[in-house]
């Protein structure tokens, strides 16, 4: 329902617990969002919360921003404004200029699925992008100094600091990849910091693989190619984010490898994320997954214990707040995934420090993170999955780890291979060792398959929903 707001837009002295919750939810959505997504979406917002905290008022700049944050994050951000606050929050969306608004209740995100090179959805409105974004994009607050070392990304953090030393020499293109949340997009970030320093005046840029697809739209749509090579071709240093994005993008790879090739002969170097090693990527050519494996390929795994103790104590200082030793071990011994994850439960122990004035101790982050303990308790071994898939679809167990490969095997262990990815923080050459010693490969092929046929087949989808909720119970 729309209606017209009588309030005016807000200001400084709104009252203090409606801006720590605010605030609150912030910090939330900036661990479950992609960087991108929150940069252009989030964090423009301006907020006015009532005194009781039982209504948000966001502010927006237009009503194509209105009309898509209503669509794609009025949702989540209702959810995590009731997780935080304990009871659910009215949430209404209005105009920062013409105080005229829609009021919602929640309503579920539509998906947008995009194929070939469209441009992404969320970055449409240019306006939306106007804030004030540093020319190279970089987050001065991600460096060497901020990223905390450990077994699982030494390597990793090695070699970027050699690139950020000594660009254009050894290890170009520097590849790293990983899973969500491990710190790749730090250790970029980190590269350039690092190089401006010693350089100011070195041309460096940061950039999501969909902001480039973007940029490869909008100059042909406004005919702008030319500013275009100007603004990648002329770089000392390209940062780039999620190349697995490219994917089915065929204009879009053909000007990233023209791009590749001009920095390359210029001694520029370019540093490249992803979720898989080059040669696990789908759907890019093969040359373009050439050149990504030129040069050097390392990995980030997901943090270990101490490392993970690290992390925490290391953020809540960011934060101003000393994190007592015993209760970072206990935080780090039940989220083991990834940092996201871990910054997402100490953000959760804040606030919920702050709106309860307690001190942090074991006993209140056991109350903070209780849905995430609850989770972890009965957590979802691969032999549960395997035994499950295997009643479900009438074969046995010993097939799941068997060599057997006619059709009515083969199929529910690519399912079972899936879920377990899906539903267990395995690693995939963990989940290929419990299947009889599978190369991880061959559990990454089986995860796509899987995850791109659900996507198309109704009835495969409804098996896997069954399956699911049959094994969280």
């Amino acid at each position: 329902m729309t209606e017209e707001l009588a309030h005016p837009a807000p200001s400084p002295s709104d009252p203090q617990p409606g801006q720590a919750l605010w605030q609150a939810c912030l910090d939330q959505l900036a661990q479950d969002l992609p960087a991108q997504q929150f940069a252009t979406w989030i964090k423009p917002l301006s907020a006015q919360i009532s005194e009781d905290l039982s209504r948000a008022t966001l502010y927006v700049p237009n009503r194509f921003t209105l009309d898509w944050i209503r669509a794609q994050y009025a949702g989540r951000i209702a959810s995590v404004l009731e997780l935080i606050y304990g009871q659910p929050v009215m949430l209404e969306l209005a105009l920062a200029q013409r105080v005229s608004a829609v009021r919602t209740q929640a309503p579920a995100a539509n998906s947008q699925v995009q194929g070939g090179d469209a441009a992404p959805a969320q970055q449409r409105p240019d306006e939306a992008q106007a804030n004030a974004v540093p020319r190279n994009r970089l987050n001065p607050a991600l460096t060497f100094e901020t990223l905390v070392e450990g077994t699982a990304n030494r390597m990793a953090r090695a070699a970027a600091m050699h690139v950020a030393g000594m660009p254009g020499h050894l290890y170009n293109p520097l590849f790293i990849y990983g899973g969500v949340g491990l710190g790749k997009t730090h250790l970029v970030h980190a590269v350039g910091n690092k190089l401006l320093a010693d350089r100011p005046n070195a041309k460096v840029l940061y950039i999501h693989a969909e902001q480039f697809v973007s940029d490869v739209v909008k100059s042909y749509q406004r005919k702008t190619f030319d500013e275009f090579k100007q603004r990648y071709h002329s770089l000392d240093l390209l940062l780039i984010d999620d190349v697995q994005f490219f994917a089915n993008k065929d204009r879009t790879q053909e000007e990233f490898f023209n791009a590749f090739e001009a920095l390359l002969a210029k001694k520029s170097h370019i540093v490249m994320t992803s979720d898989t090693y080059p040669k696990g990527l789908a759907d890019i050519h093969e040359r373009l997954v050439s050149r990504f494996d030129s040069g050097l390929t390392v990995a980030i795994e997901p943090p270990e214990l101490e490392m993970r103790v690290a992390i925490l104590i290391n953020k809540a200082r960011a934060e101003n707040v000393e994190m007592p030793e015993e209760v970072a071990f206990f935080v780090a011994k039940n989220v083991r995934s990834n940092v996201r994850e871990l910054e997402g439960a100490l953000r959760k122990i804040l606030a919920y420090s702050r709106f309860n004035q307690k001190e942090i101790s074991i006993q209140l982050a056991r109350e903070a993170l209780r849905d995430l303990l609850s989770i972890q308790n009965r957590q979802i071994s691969v032999e549960n999955i395997q035994k499950t898939v295997a009643d479900y679809y009438k074969i046995k167990v010993a097939d799941m780890y068997s060599k057997k490969r006619p059709a009515s095997i083969a199929r529910p262990r690519q399912i079972a291979m899936y879920l377990a990815k899906e539903l267990t923080q395995k690693s995939l050459p963990e989940i290929g060792e419990l299947f009889g010693g599978r190369d991880h490969t061959t559990v990454l092929h089986a995860v796509r398959k899987i995850s791109g046929e659900r996507q198309q087949l109704t009835e495969l989808n409804q098996q896997l929903h069954v399956l699911e909720q049959t094994l969280k119970g």
